[in-house]
């Protein structure tokens, strides 16, 4: 198996999630990419890594490359064959407020620690939406 380049929305704007929090566009104003792409959010397993990330209308698209090799491998083949599509994100929170009329809480500034591949995504709508294969020796 070769590496793969992924891409999809690690988070959604404007939809609760089953957590009961709400990111809010700009939340993400101070990430950049070079973030680790982990394994079900366990630091021991990363995957691969964001190579860019942008906020755009929807909520934080990323691509990201999983590489091909120990647990990578196995998470390349799992996307490939449409076993596994969710997407999530580790992150500290910098500012928030209540949405008391919700019950909510809206995540206004965070810190994004990790992009992850996972089974159940906590936003549903953090998806891969594709995927290619990379050549051979393709370095980022």
């Amino acid at each position: 198996m070769t590496d793969l380049r992924i891409a999809g929305y690690a988070s959604v704007f404007g939809v609760p999630d089953s957590g009961g929090d709400i990111v809010l566009p700009g939340a993400f104003a101070d990430a950049g990419a070079g973030v680790p792409l982990l394994w079900q959010h366990d630091s021991k397993e990363p995957v691969g890594f964001v190579e860019s990330l942008r906020e755009d209308g929807r909520g934080l698209r990323v691509v990201a490359r999983i590489v091909a090799a120990g647990r990578g491998e196995q998470a390349a083949r799992l996307v490939a064959a449409g076993a596994i599509d969710g997407l999530s994100f580790g992150y500290r929170v910098k500012e928030s407020r209540p949405d008391r009329a919700r019950g909510l809480r809206q995540l206004a500034r965070l810190d994004l620690l990790e992009v992850s591949l996972v089974t159940f995504p906590m936003q549903p709508l953090a998806r891969v939406l594709g995927f290619s294969t990379l050549p051979e020796g393709d370095v980022a």
